[in-house]
Order: structure tokens, then C-alpha cells, then sequence
């Protein structure tokens, strides 16, 4: 029995012994190190110096721990640290302490800890990471490197700064061959005039451009208000030129410009877009489209051709605007430097609708603040059953009531009613002359103002007043100095007319239908504006609205003065020959 214990005892101890015998830190990899299979033993990482040497069994595996200026060399990179292990089977170093790591194209690792695989050559940096190459300078705390691909990479949350830009972000890919950084999550870009801010971002070192993917942000940092999105684009950071290609916005002046692709140049303020192009102006409650748009951020001005159009938005009633091309700019107040106002212009083929007022002309030019706008180029307006034509038109709009005030119309002023609107008699007020100035209420046309060679050929009716019935007795030819014109719910009143004064007025059985128009009277139906789609028309072209001429009168009294002259005639003796 005694034997036995002291066996036992004797093979215990071998036991414990066999395992306090045992290597000790063996070594673990990260899988960042593992190689590709069939990869080739890579070349054996070599000592330069040290201060210190120790191997011991119990220690490291048995592997070599150096210390005290420590340095490696592997392929041209020089390792430094205060101390290093080397794991000379695997061909492996982990370094602690003031680590340094130099490589032959000029980039330097520092941090407080590194291990290195000279096989596969791959490297992990480890608190306080500082990468230097001669493009910038990358911080974090974890740094995965490798020699192979010449590429390092982080996924801790880093820095990265340059000359002139400050970069954070939650992870970078940095190519050390082609200064290419892939920066995803969170991504920050920080510059003095402008910041980056996007959720991924490949920036070249090299040309100093970066390429967004996913939303993106730059920011005016003077003007922050001032700012581009994209959700792809690209940005030349020396130039200042962004180029943008999937839902893009730029923010400038108060004003927002969309399209399928833009271009802008911080620098010069200038932009372009193509495709869906939308310029919105909250401010002004106006927006525009097209096909293709260009702005002048200093200028605060924009331009839109290709179909373009433009909404200026009322509380009560929008108005609408097209034609080839329309221009948007803002200029200072002659009268109080401070404020700003608002114009709008459209070139060739200019049209607009407003419920209470449509107008064509090959040009118009509208003050949005002051609610003037000027139509040049053979102008027609129309309002109700009302037309205004002449060689320019300016029109009065109350801004604040919505409500258009008044017409001017200079050089051939021609303004038409429907002597009665119910009905479709070819039977026409009208008032022309050289200068006319048209008064609403309410948005209708109530008076016209005509001064001179004023004109007017207008419908007199009767009233019965037991039985309200309303008949027609005759037509009023006035020619005038000076007009002014009434307009009622169905009939014009001539209420002045002076200067060489002269009214005839016939009963409809004296008058011809020839006499009752004007030599250039054109009631234009197939061209008006029904509805606001008709700005993008050439012309609506509707059917041209066909009205009776009731000439019965004036032909009866036609035909018995015919007749009577016949009998007058039959009464005479007839010259016989000899």
C-alpha cells in the first residue's frame, strides 16, 4: 500500500510537471493573417539590432523576445519598437511599445502596438495609429495593413487630414499606390470654405476629387443655407466643381435647383441642368420647369429652356407662364438698397394663364414685386368675354389682393366685348385709338380710358320697364379726341366723348353689318387660352366660334327702299327711239 502511494505520488508529480513544462503564449492569429491556400512561404523576417535578447522554454512558445531598440527588417520596411517577439517557425513579430513602422515608398505606421506576418505581409496596428505618407496623415485606434496590395484599413472611427481637409469617419480603405480613400459610415469631410458630410465617399489624393455614393452633403460654410445634396455625383475639390447625377439638389440664394444631371462651380456661382430641371423659389412662391437650366448664384439669376414653364403661386389664383425661354433674376431697389426685387421674362412665343386674365405675346416681362408686367410683340389679353390687343400692353396687378388692376395699351389699343355674352349674335362693342388705358373691379373690366383718334362702335338698348325685357335700337358710331367707355355686365356706355366730338347713332334697320366692325377687328377664339395646358400650345387651336348676323331689319328697309325706288323708276316715261 505504501508502495502503491508513493507510485501515485511519484506520477502526479511527473503529471504537473509535464504540464508546467508546457510552452506557455502560444501563438493566436487574427484571420486578418490567414493566407490564401497554396500561398508561398514568404521571405524570412530578418533582425537588425536590439539591446536585449532572451529565449526561454517557458516563455513565448519558446519563440525569441527582444528589447530596447529593437529593429526588424522585412523586403524594405524597417520595424521598430521597444519590444518584439518573433515567432520564427510562423515568420511572425509582435511588436509593443513606441512601435515604427518605415516602408519603401515613404509611408510611416506609428502606434503602441503591431503584429506583422512576413508571409502573407500583412500587418494590425493597435492604439494610437498614426499612418503619414506624403498626401496626409490617417489616425485610429486599429489599422489593418497590407504590403501586398499596398493598402491599409480601418474600422474603429479615424481621422484623416491633409493639407487643407480634415476627414472623419467610421471606416477607410486607403490605396497607397493610387492615393485612393474608400471612406463608408458617417463620413465628414472638413474644410475651411465648405464641409462633406455622406455615407460613402472615395476621394482620390492624388487629384483631389471625391466620388459620392449614397446621400452627400457639401455645405457653404459661410453661407450655410447654401448647400448641394446628391445621392451620386463627384466633386473636385481644387476647382470647386461638383458634378451630380442622381437625385441632386443645390440650395442657393433661397432657392432650390433639381435635375437628372447638374453642374456647379462654387467658385464662379454657376450651374447647369438637364433633364426634369426644377428651379423652386419658396420666397417668391414661384417655381419653373424644363429640360435644360442654367443659374448665376452672384448674379441671382436662372434661366430654363426646352418646354420650360413657370408657376408663380397665389393663395387664390396661380398664374402660369411659358414660351422658349424664361429668365428669373433679382435685382436691388432703385429706391432702398436693402430690398430686393423680383422679375420674370419670357422670349418667343410668350404666354400666360391666370383664371381672370390669359394673355399671348411674343414677349413679356413681369415685375413680381410690383406686380407690372409689360407684353411686347403683337400682345392679345383676354378677360371674360373681353379682348385687348395694341403694339404693347402693360398690365397692373394688385399684389397683395391678387386682383388685376388695370391695362395700358400703347399704339393701336383695340378693346372687344360681346354686346351680350348669352348670346351668339355677331354683335361686338368696341373702343380703339392711339393710347388706352382699361380699369377692372374686381377682376373684370369695367372702364376704358382711350385718348387719342379714340373710336368707338358700341350697342344701344332699351329697357321696357313694366316687363324688364331688354330690346336692341340701334348702334352709336362716336370718333373722339378723348373716349371713356363703361363697361357693363351686357353693354357698353359711352359716358365722355370729347375733342371734335361727333356720335351718330343708327337703328338697326340703318345700319350694315360692314359699318358695325372696324376695318382690323379680329375677336381671335381659336387661339385664346382656355385652361392652363394651353401655354404649351402653339396655339389651342379651337374651332373658330360661328355667330349669326341678324341683318333682317336693315335688309327689310334695304328692300323697301329698293322697291320704292323701282316704282319711282316704273313712274318714269320711257324714251321711245324714232
Amino acid at each position: 500500500m505504501q508502495k502503491f502511494f508513493i507510485l501515485l505520488l511519484f506520477s502526479t508529480v511527473q503529471i504537473f510537471a509535464q504540464i508546467n513544462t508546457q510552452p506557455k503564449d502560444v501563438l493566436v492569429k487574427d484571420p486578418y493573417f490567414n493566407a490564401p491556400q497554396n500561398a508561398q512561404q514568404g521571405a524570412k523576417v530578418r533582425l537588425i539590432h536590439s539591446d536585449f535578447f532572451q529565449k526561454t522554454p517557458d516563455k513565448y512558445n519558446g519563440n525569441p523576445y527582444f528589447s530596447g531598440n529593437v529593429q526588424f527588417e522585412h523586403q524594405g520596411s524597417l520595424l521598430s519598437a521597444d519590444e518584439v517577439i518573433f515567432y520564427q517557425e510562423q515568420n511572425f513579430v509582435k511588436a509593443i511599445g513606441n512601435v515604427k513602422l518605415q516602408n519603401s515608398d515613404g509611408s510611416v505606421i506609428t502606434s503602441g502596438e503591431m503584429e506583422y506576418d512576413g508571409n502573407t505581409q500583412k500587418g494590425i496596428a493597435r492604439k494610437n495609429v498614426v499612418l503619414t505618407d506624403p498626401k496626409q496623415t490617417i489616425k485610429t485606434e486599429t489599422m489593418y495593413y497590407d504590403r501586398v496590395s499596398n493598402k491599409a484599413y480601418f474600422n474603429t472611427g479615424g481621422t484623416i487630414s491633409d493639407a487643407t481637409n480634415t476627414m472623419y469617419t467610421k471606416s477607410a480603405t486607403y490605396d497607397l499606390n493610387t492615393k485612393m480613400i474608400d471612406f463608408t459610415g458617417n463620413v465628414k469631410i472638413n474644410n475651411p470654405e465648405y464641409t462633406v458630410e455622406g455615407t460613402n465617399i472615395k476621394q482620390n489624393q492624388n487629384t483631389n476629387t471625391a466620388d459620392f455614393f449614397g446621400p452627400t452633403t457639401i455645405t457653404n460654410k459661410k453661407n450655410p443655407s447654401n448647400y448641394v445634396f446628391t445621392e451620386r455625383g463627384s466633386y473636385n475639390m481644387n476647382s470647386k466643381e461638383v458634378y451630380l447625377k442622381k437625385n441632386s439638389r443645390i440650395h442657393y440664394n433661397g432657392k432650390i435647383l433639381t435635375g437628372d444631371d447638374i453642374y456647379f462651380n462654387q467658385i464662379t456661382g454657376f450651374g447647369k441642368a438637364t433633364g426634369n430641371v426644377t428651379l423652386r423659389d419658396p420666397k417668391e412662391r414661384r417655381y419653373m420647369k424644363g429640360g435644360y437650366g442654367e443659374i448665376y448664384e452672384k448674379k441671382d439669376s436662372a434661366m430654363m429652356t426646352e418646354k420650360p414653364y413657370a408657376v408663380k403661386i397665389l393663395e387664390k389664383d396661380s398664374m402660369y407662364f411659358s414660351a422658349q425661354r424664361i429668365l428669373a433674376y433679382q435685382k436691388i431697389d432703385d429706391k432702398d438698397a436693402l430690398k430686393k426685387k423680383s422679375f420674370l421674362r419670357a422670349y418667343r412665343k410668350a404666354r400666360m394663364f391666370k383664371s381672370n386674365i390669359q394673355v399671348r405675346a411674343d414677349s413679356l416681362s413681369f415685375n413680381e414685386t410690383d406686380g407690372i408686367m409689360h407684353l411686347f410683340g403683337k400682345p392679345i389679353a383676354w378677360s371674360g368675354e373681353k379682348q385687348v390687343t395694341g403694339d404693347k400692353i402693360e398690365a397692373y396687378f394688385d399684389t397683395e389682393k391678387e386682383f388685376i388692376d388695370s391695362l395700358k395699351v400703347v399704339g393701336n389699343a383695340f378693346a372687344i366685348s360681346k354686346a351680350d355674352s348669352l348670346s351668339m349674335k355677331d354683335e361686338f362693342n368696341q373702343v380703339k385709338g392711339k393710347l388706352m388705358t382699361v380699369y377692372y373691379d374686381q377682376n373684370d373690366i369695367k372702364l376704358a380710358k382711350v385718348i387719342g383718334n379714340a373710336q368707338a362702335i358700341t350697342y344701344a338698348d332699351d329697357q321696357n320697364e313694366k316687363t324688364k325685357e331688354v330690346e336692341r335700337i340701334g348702334v352709336t358710331l362716336s370718333t373722339c379726341g378723348t373716349i371713356e367707355a363703361e363697361f357693363e355686365d351686357r353693354k357698353v356706355q359711352i359716358i365722355s366723348c370729347n375733342i371734335g366730338a361727333n356720335t351718330d347713332i343708327y337703328p338697326m334697320s340703318k345700319i350694315s353689318r360692314e359699318k358695325r366692325f372696324f376695318p382690323d377687328f379680329n375677336w381671335n377664339t381659336k387661339d385664346r387660352l382656355r385652361k392652363w395646358q394651353d401655354i404649351f400650345l402653339e396655339t389651342p387651336d379651337y374651332e373658330e366660334i360661328k355667330y349669326e348676323s341678324d341683318d333682317k331689319l336693315f335688309n327689310a328697309a334695304q328692300k323697301a327702299i329698293d322697291d320704292a325706288k323701282a316704282k319711282e323708276e316704273a313712274k318714269k316715261p320711257k324714251r321711245v327711239r324714232k
